[in-house]
């Protein structure tokens, strides 16, 4: 979407500051021995305590109010009994509904103790997702924003997961523009305008260029198990500079 009064930016701020804090609570809560399900409880009573509802039930009836997934899943993972363990690479997403408004927001989460390279690509998952947040300038076009984080990931030897992308997000939590590509795609002469609402959230992997449905209909995984994280924000492109929805 595109904003056109300040009362659709405040309520484009409450619903994203709300997801960011719910990200916030249950990368503090993640801990050995809790089930998914008990850390999904624990982010739909956040939710639900402020009055949203959870994006993807609303949307897609998906089953839980938040998509965890437990590596190497590494997106739409359903929450369920499996235990959390150390060592685990775990990714969060977490989307809802407040006043008729979506605010969208991710990150990855490693267990403790994990191996160096794991950390290396959690902060450069980040690193990544900021690339592209910097690229972000109204008259500029959306594939610049791509070109940037694929330019970090070459630079440092990642891959991108290319049947993922970002999407634009308001009035619904998948809104116009749609499929926002985290890697460079010439041909998408598409252009960031003032107000544009939308995520950034690339999939960075150690050697995955594409993610597989499994048999549960949702939890998408790479063919050959590659770590992979995401991260994401919700932002609006201002003359000003990006500004940022979902800052906890």
């Amino acid at each position: 979407m595109t904003i056109d009064n300040e009362d659709q930016l405040e309520k484009l701020r409450a619903v994203g500051k709300l997801v960011a804090r719910t990200l916030a609570a249950m990368g503090e809560a993640l801990e050995p021995g809790m089930t998914t399900r008990e850390l999904d409880d624990l982010g739909r009573a956040l939710l639900e305590k402020a009055g949203a509802r959870s994006a993807p039930e609303v949307t897609y009836d998906f089953p839980g109010a938040t998509c965890i997934s437990v590596g190497p899943d590494c997106a739409h993972g359903i929450p369920d009994g499996t235990v959390i363990k150390a060592g685990d690479l775990i990714n969060i997403d977490v989307s809802a509904e407040l006043e008729g408004f979506f605010g969208d927001t991710g990150a990855s989460f490693a267990v403790p103790p994990t191996s160096a390279r794991i950390q290396r690509l959690c902060e450069d998952g980040r690193r990544a997702m900021w690339a592209g947040i910097r690229a972000v300038k109204p008259g500029a076009r959306l594939n610049e924003i791509g070109r940037s984080i694929e330019t970090f990931a070459q630079k440092n030897g990642y891959s991108l997961i290319r049947n993922l992308a970002s999407h634009g997000v308001g009035r619904s939590l998948h809104d116009e523009p749609s499929e926002i590509p985290t890697w460079y795609e010439p041909r998408d002469r598409r252009k960031i305008t003032d107000g544009l609402v939308f995520t950034i959230e690339p999939f960075l992997s150690l050697g995955a260029d594409l993610v597989e449905e499994m048999d549960d209909g949702w939890t998408l995984r790479p063919p050959l198990r590659e770590a992979t994280v995401q991260y994401e924000h919700t932002l609006v492109a201002t003359r000003r500079g990006p500004l940022i929805l979902t800052l906890a």
